[in-house]
């Protein structure tokens, strides 16, 4: 495949599999011997790990929407710098729904071979969602002195 086919089946699977919850159709973009290589604790491998993570964030937040800012390809890879947006209205890793509209970023290095993913590298700002869910506090504002503690020293 060339480079703009790679890419657009990468913008063909966030809107049909990932943005429409569409987690059946994963198979037609996924490959049999998909690889996470930055699994989430407790991911399953290959297409199930998948569709369990992203089943996982539609609970979480139900109106889940990844926009695609940047697909840059080379070769049997495409980069991808996106966006995702939701509400959170389920539990997200121990934390009880806020109700808060939250936006994250990723980067995902996808690598394609006959036509369908194989392998994905992600990074995405968790520790920026969790701050917008009130898990974390901001950057930059002081947590309180623990009982005991010397604020001097």
């Amino acid at each position: 495949m060339s480079v703009e086919e790679n890419k657009a089946l990468i913008r063909r699977l966030f809107e049909e599999v990932i943005n429409a919850g569409d987690l059946d159709r994963a198979g037609e973009f996924l490959g049999a011997g998909f690889v996470e290589h930055n699994p989430i604790p407790g991911q399953a491998p290959g297409i199930e790990g998948f569709k369990q993570v992203i089943a996982m964030l539609r609970v979480a937040f139900p109106d889940l929407r990844i926009t695609v800012e940047d697909l840059i390809g080379e070769r049997d890879k495409v980069s991808v710098r996106l966006t995702v947006h939701g509400a959170h209205r389920g539990e997200f890793q121990g934390i009880p729904p806020t109700n808060r509209q939250v936006a994250w970023a990723g980067i995902s290095i996808i690598r394609i071979a006959e036509g369908k993913v194989v392998e994905r590298w992600f990074q995405s700002d968790v520790l920026g969602l969790r701050q917008q869910l009130g898990a974390v506090p901001p950057a930059g504002r002081p947590q309180a002195p623990t009982e005991g503690a010397n604020p001097t020293a």
